[in-house]
């Protein structure tokens, strides 16, 4: 048993230590792409990055998580297990390339659909590449995780994230490619992937079975609409933030933008969220196996209670702290001559706290999801995923016409309080627990209250230590949108 603890032990430590790397270099080109390309060119790279992530769901259609279940019965029961990795990729193959190419064969159509201008279609093309790249990881990445083989599953993504960061730096600061560099980086990177994970398919053949690939489906398919419904919450605001009419951003941030340079300001800005997103999934790697392990435990609901009590005060604790510090830090001139973030997108910081506060829910969501997995009724997660889904995109139609980017915020935060209701809801039903949720909200309240002070004060002067003062437009502040909205 101790030998068993160790082994996952060290799993999920490699695991957890690839994430964070990949995710803290993936991070280093915020500052690169803010300063080198346009606000308006981050603005469609944030939309169509947005998307990509969406359509990633589709092109891999819940394969992975079916062909991890089939091919562990499969080992269990000495079958061949080369037929089912056979199986599984050359469906994914024959549909990615389908999929991809009708991308690239409609991409005005789809540059429209998705709120950008025909004129932006290469881009599109590229995210199909991109896409048709990543989907054919998505087997071989199974089958390394199936295999236990985590060193060589967490070189291949952290490889792939190493020949992106290069590959921009050259691309854009060398030989000036612009976007356009961007997206050949990132397509780069996932070929850097697929050739670290070449040996793996040592094993495949040229076979498929339609029984086989039936069972896949049976499997994979009902987490389609759920993977959708769970990106949405953070990734609707950008779609619908991108059809924000002429006339209300000039309303609320004054002449010189346009939809695409607001989605860029604020994709930007919502990237400091990685602070609390990575804590967050760290703590995600270690929870679940430890409360399934530990569920029959005399102490465990004692012990759960714990646990939820200090991860989300450490989390109110972080969040706090990058409210108050991550706006001094964007707008410190480094050496005189360089900004985290230049100062055209400090028009976007009042958007921080609410960013970091909606991580605060996840948190407790992450938390409460225990009670539906160790009773099994894991059929309710579509109904807590797609509530919060359902929030978020009613809130952004209603707020962003009136207060842009802060309008966003404010649904990313609706979306995720609604989503810890609806767990806390079924989770405490069918497994009980006597959480202090009246210290909680206390703690949260104290929190919440310096954080927005704090902004709204530092945004309204720049100056002092940091040198600079720039003119602002705010939002109106949220009691004022909902005033507003109920007028």
């Amino acid at each position: 048993m101790l030998s068993k603890l160790k082994l996952l032990f060290k799993d999920t430590v490699i695991y957890g230590v690839s994430s964070i790397l990949a995710r803290s270099l993936n991070y280093l080109l915020v500052p690169l792409y803010a300063n080198k390309l346009t606000t308006f060119d981050n603005g469609i790279q944030t939309i169509v990055y947005a998307n990509i992530a969406l359509a990633n769901v589709l092109f891999s259609y819940g394969l992975e998580t079916s062909y991890l279940k089939v091919a562990s019965d499969s080992t269990n029961r000495e079958r061949d297990e080369t037929r089912l990795f056979s199986t599984a990729f050359i469906c994914l193959f024959l549909t990615s390339t389908l999929f991809a190419l009708l991308i690239a064969l409609f991409a005005p159509e789809i540059s429209r659909l998705i709120g950008l201008s025909a004129s932006d279609f290469p881009f599109i093309r590229y995210a199909a590449l991109i896409l048709w790249l990543d989907t054919l990881l998505v087997i071989p990445f199974a089958e390394l995780r199936l295999k236990r083989k985590a060193l060589q599953f967490a070189m291949a993504r952290v490889g792939g994230v190493i020949a992106v960061v290069i590959s921009a730096l050259l691309l854009i600061l060398q030989f000036n490619a612009g976007l356009h560099g961007v997206f050949i980086a990132e397509a780069f990177g996932s070929l850097v992937s697929l050739i670290f994970v070449v040996p793996v398919f040592q094993q495949f053949r040229l076979f498929f079975s339609t029984l086989q690939l039936r069972e896949m489906l049976r499997i994979g398919l009902p987490y389609v609409p759920t993977g959708i419904a769970g990106l949405l919450i953070h990734l609707i605001d950008r779609n619908i933030l991108i059809r924000i009419s002429p006339a209300e951003i000039e309303r609320i941030y004054g002449k010189g933008f346009e939809a695409s340079d607001i989605v860029g300001i604020y994709g930007r800005i919502a990237a400091f969220g990685v602070v609390l997103q990575l804590f967050i999934q760290v703590f995600r790697f270690a929870w679940q196996p430890f409360f399934l392990q530990h569920s029959k435990d005399p102490d465990a609901k004692q012990l759960f209670r714990h646990i939820l009590s200090i991860s989300t005060l450490f989390t109110m604790f972080l969040a706090l702290a990058a409210s108050l510090f991550v706006p001094d830090l964007v707008r410190y001139h480094y050496g005189g001559s360089f900004y985290l973030l230049p100062p055209r997108y400090w028009i976007g910081l009042s958007v921080l706290p609410w960013i970091f506060l909606s991580y605060v829910f996840d948190m407790v969501s992450t938390n409460l999801s225990a009670g539906l997995l160790i009773t099994g009724n894991t059929r309710y997660l579509p109904v807590v995923t797609f509530s919060g889904a359902a929030v978020t995109a009613l809130c952004c139609w209603w707020l962003i016409p009136l207060g842009g980017m802060d309008g966003a915020a404010y649904a990313i935060v609706a979306g995720t309080f609604m989503m810890c209701l609806v767990m806390a809801w079924y989770s405490l039903r069918l497994f009980p627990v006597s959480h202090d949720w009246l210290k909680l909200g206390l703690f949260l309240a104290a929190g919440v209250g310096p954080g927005l002070v704090s902004e709204h004060v530092s945004i309204r002067c720049a100056s002092g230590r940091f040198g600079n003062c720039v003119e602002r437009r705010t939002a109106p502040p949220l009691p004022c949108l909902c005033r507003a909205a109920l007028s």
